[in-house]
Order: C-alpha cells, then sequence, then structure tokens
C-alpha cells in the first residue's frame, strides 16, 4: 500500500508543478500522469478488481479536485499577467497638422526610427532619412507616405 499511496503523491505533486510552474505539458505533466498509471496498475495487480478500481476512482477525483482547486484559488491572479495596453495607433498625420517641410525637434534619438515634436506642439513616431540622430536635433518632414513621416536633419 505504500509504494502505492507514494506514487499517488508524487504524480500529484508533479501535476502541480505542471500547472503552477511550468507552462503546457511537458515533461513533468507526463511522468505525474505515468506515475498515476503506475499507481494504478499496482493497484489492480496488488489488491485486484476492487483494489485497481479504487485506486483509478481515488486519482481521478484527487487529481480534479486538485485542479478545480488550483483554478479556484488566486494563485492563477498572481501568475497571471495583469496589465491594459492603452496605446493607440496614430491617426493621420494630415489630420494633426504635419505636411511636408514641418519643422520640429527629435525628443528620443532617431535610430532610425523616433519620436518628434513638431512646432505645432504635436509629436509624433518618425522615421530617419539620415541614419541615426540624435534627440534634441533639428528636423523636418521629408515626405509623409503611408501615414509614415519621414524626416531629414536640418543642417
Amino acid at each position: 500500500m505504500g509504494p502505492i499511496i507514494l506514487l499517488i503523491l508524487l504524480g500529484l505533486l508533479l501535476l502541480l508543478v505542471e500547472l503552477l510552474l511550468i507552462p503546457g505539458f511537458a515533461f513533468t505533466g507526463i511522468l505525474g500522469v505515468g506515475s498515476l498509471a503506475a499507481a494504478c496498475y499496482f493497484g489492480f495487480q496488488n489488491y485486484g478488481n476492487s483494489g485497481g478500481i479504487i485506486t483509478i476512482v481515488f486519482c481521478i477525483a484527487v487529481s480534479a479536485g486538485l485542479i478545480i482547486w488550483v483554478m479556484r484559488s488566486k494563485t492563477w491572479k498572481k501568475a497571471a499577467l495583469d496589465t491594459e495596453i492603452k496605446a493607440s495607433v496614430d491617426s493621420n498625420p494630415a489630420e494633426k497638422g504635419l505636411h511636408k517641410g514641418i519643422e520640429g525637434t527629435t525628443t528620443t534619438r532617431l535610430n532610425p526610427m523616433g519620436r518628434v515634436r513638431f512646432v505645432n506642439g504635436v509629436e509624433v513616431e518618425v522615421h530617419s532619412l539620415d541614419g541615426i540622430i540624435e534627440a534634441k536635433q533639428n528636423v523636418k518632414v521629408a515626405y509623409i507616405e503611408n501615414e509614415k513621416v519621414f524626416v531629414n536633419i536640418i543642417l
């Protein structure tokens, strides 16, 4: 009886590790299910049909109870990422008053993309045509294509 209980406890522990620590159905999950199956096999081998059936029912009931307990507990809230993405796609540059030739100052390094604050107060993400442009450099819009703003450095 001792090895059967040990196999059941080992199987449940491995399943718990699989559920909480290792994502997906990987090696520990397979070992956990294998340990439970071995416990059921030894239940049939050592105690006959009635002992084997009792072992199977016990393994299924305890495994289901463990899974339900883990799912209902606050464990998932602690392990899950709970942030919201509040970013949105920039609207059309023309709606923001951007056009060819408007000037601005880089607020971040353009490598080759970064952010520029234009003279009308609008700050958008732009693409550099001159390669890397450091922050706080004066630039102007060379052209706008498919809602992407391309800038050159002002010499």
